[in-house]
């Protein structure tokens, strides 16, 4: 997949009209909803960028949080989550480019989005977020800590070549294998949280 059919979500689009979505788990991740069971304040702006089916986004609203941005480059998916969460207040849901997204977050949630981009991109990723965080803004979430056989999406990466994405704008606090991973991915993921410096 090149970067230009990144940008304007065809790829992305087909996949959803075709359910051929095998990243799609199911539910929100465990070891995301862990670490957000620990944030007190529940009106801190959260985005998930790449939301997928944003299983994340309905354990935040129950669990209480108020501000969740949803953005995704799929204008399928994106009816689709405009739909569901039509009624609610507290979720908000954007068609568009992460690259070109402009706003402003405290936590912004990482499943499966990073390992979806060319790594071209990964570099380019990290400073995109880092400008979308406020003042000891967080990315918090899981990473590919395998390298795939076949072409991607979806691209795996290492600790130590994420350490050289991110080291320089966020202080690592944890970047460490994930024990709470689903079963399939047990083993081969990185629990991440990472804050702006």
């Amino acid at each position: 997949m090149n970067t230009a059919e990144w940008v304007n979500g065809n790829y992305w689009d087909k996949r959803w009209q075709a359910a051929e979505t095998g990243w799609d788990i199911g539910h929100a991740a465990p070891a995301i909803m862990e670490f957000m069971q620990t944030v007190s304040n529940k009106q801190l702006k959260i985005l998930i960028p790449g939301c997928g089916n944003a299983y994340e986004a309905e354990a935040l609203l129950q669990a209480g949080f108020t501000d969740i941005t949803l953005l995704d480059i799929s204008e399928t998916l994106v009816q689709k989550l405009n739909a569901k969460y039509s009624e609610s207040n507290a979720i908000k849901v954007i068609y568009g480019d992460f690259f070109g997204h402009e706003a402003q977050y405290d936590i912004i949630i990482e499943q499966t989005f990073f390992c979806a981009l060319n790594p071209a991109l990964r570099q380019q990723y990290a400073v995109k977020a880092a400008s979308l965080l406020k003042e000891n803004g967080q990315i918090t979430g899981v990473l590919f800590n395998r390298v795939f056989e076949q072409e991607g999406p979806p691209y795996g990466g290492t600790t130590d070549e994420y350490k050289q994405y991110f080291g320089t704008l966020f202080e690592i606090k944890k970047m460490e294998d994930c024990y709470n991973s689903i079963p399939p991915r047990k083993g081969s993921e990185v629990f991440i949280n990472l804050k702006k410096k």
